[in-house]
């Protein structure tokens, strides 16, 4: 592929599609592969100018990232993008244990032989910010330091519960860092500054994003400072919406993004293994809007009897369908119904929830001809699409009111996948009326 701006590994599937979208919105030809494509699949995308590759370290250990990571960062090296970026998490839930970015950072570090990593999180189209090293985030139109966020101080895997995020990046990587905060940003000495942190010996420096204009700023030093062969960057999607800026005021990209409405469809499916208050009102929303709404006992979709509990799940939601109703199969109804202290128990059950959807939905999908799904659950989303044998994902509707969780086209080597829409939605992703919202094909 010729001409490549950038490159990037999604720590988890609805990440993935998140800096898809924001790539084509900004005119920015992209596909998402599921898996390493061999030749004759990146042949059919030549005329993109982003290649990602979907990925699950956002759930698994510094261990699995130890090979399944450099394998992927090797692999992405080769196609010479500008920029090869390992996006992660814009409310940057890790530990040590689990979804180390420390640990991503140091092999990326080690795989692209570079001193020093920029990082950026802060993205204010997804109502994330930056400052000073500490970041906030939104929840239902009020802000918050991120280690008192309603719901990602709690967060089940994850919980965050420091805002400094080098402080946090310090738990999980032994790696030096710096900080090129908001006032030295905004001055005349960025490019110096920034400069001095890599020579100084900051193998991570974080840039500070707390506006669209400090966002451009971030930007204008990452392109400013890559090296030939393409630069290792880390970061949330914030990463493309700072290049983005960079790109259109240098005319690097020239083309126009231009999407059409996809029109209704007659009948949806929803799997969901999210226990996110967000995903509670939208599945809550959905059942007075004409969805049919069947509760899948988690526990039992990771026991030995998970076929028996798929067998069950798939005759009720196939009954749904054939009288003509859209349907949400459904783990939990919000946070009182999580139950991942028992689910976790068994080493590998959350990845075995994942796959287990997925083999419900696709079961729904060919039997029923279904042309439209949702997958709801970051953690869940990779997982759950690994079972649907979808090879590749393309945007096919950016949807404004909930950036992030873009209407998907799947390409895949099965007949009756081939060709499916599909949304992939994060558990705080999306407004009340998300999943009508993509049933009915709209943009809100």
């Amino acid at each position: 592929m010729q001409d490549l701006l950038l490159s990037y590994y999604g720590d988890d599937l609805t990440g993935s599609t998140d800096v898809m979208e924001a790539l084509e919105l900004g005119g920015v030809p992209t596909v998402l592969f599921m898996r390493q494509p061999d030749e004759a699949q990146l042949a059919q995308f030549s005329h993109c100018r982003a290649v990602g590759l979907a990925g699950t370290s956002r759930s698994e250990t510094p261990q699995w990232m130890d090979t399944h990571l450099k394998d992927a960062f090797a692999w992405l090296k080769t196609l010479n993008a500008e920029i090869c970026h390992y996006k992660v998490c814009s409310t940057f839930d890790s530990s040590p244990a689990i979804g180390s970015i420390g640990r991503a950072i140091e092999i990326g570090r080690s795989v692209f032989a570079q001193d020093s990593v920029p990082l950026v999180v802060g993205a204010p189209q997804l109502k994330r910010y930056t400052a000073f090293g500490h970041l906030f985030a939104a929840y239902r139109d009020k802000y918050y330091r991120i280690d008192r966020h309603p719901v990602m101080s709690r967060h089940p895997a994850t919980p965050m519960d420091e805002a400094d995020l080098l402080v946090h990046l310090s738990r999980q990587t032994a790696l030096s860092s710096g900080l090129l905060d908001l006032a030295t940003l905004r001055s005349a000495d960025r490019s110096t500054a920034f400069d001095r942190l890599a020579e100084d010996g900051a193998a991570i420096v974080l840039i500070d994003v707390d506006s669209r204009q400090t966002q451009a700023l971030a930007g204008k030093e990452i392109w400013r400072s890559r090296k030939a062969g393409g630069s290792f960057v880390v970061g949330s999607s914030g990463v493309e919406y700072a290049l983005l800026a960079e790109w259109a005021e240098s005319a690097a990209v020239r083309a126009e993004s231009r999407f059409s409405p996809p029109g209704a469809a007659d009948r949806i499916a929803v799997v969901s293994g999210s226990c996110s208050p967000t995903t509670e009102r939208q599945i809550r929303h959905a059942l007075s809007d004409g969805f049919d709404g069947i509760e899948v006992d988690p526990i039992e979709l990771v026991s030995e009897t998970s076929e028996q509990a798929i067998t069950r799940a798939a005759a009720s939601g196939r009954a749904s369908l054939e009288a003509g109703r859209s349907v949400i199969l459904y783990t939990a109804l919000g946070p009182a119904a999580d139950r991942g202290a028992a689910i976790d128990r068994e080493q590998g059950a959350r990845h075995k929830l994942g796959r287990g959807l997925g083999t419900l939905l696709r079961q729904l999908t060919e039997e029923q001809d279904l042309k439209r799904v949702i997958i709801a659950g970051g953690d869940t989303s990779s997982h759950a699409l690994g079972q649907m044998g979808v090879d590749a994902l393309t945007v096919r509707m950016p949807l404004p009111a909930s950036p992030g969780s873009p209407l998907c086209v799947a390409h895949s080597h099965i007949n009756a996948i081939e060709g499916l829409e599909v949304a992939l939605k994060g558990g705080q992703v999306g407004t009340d009326r998300y999943f009508s919202a993509i049933r009915d094909g709209l943009g809100v």
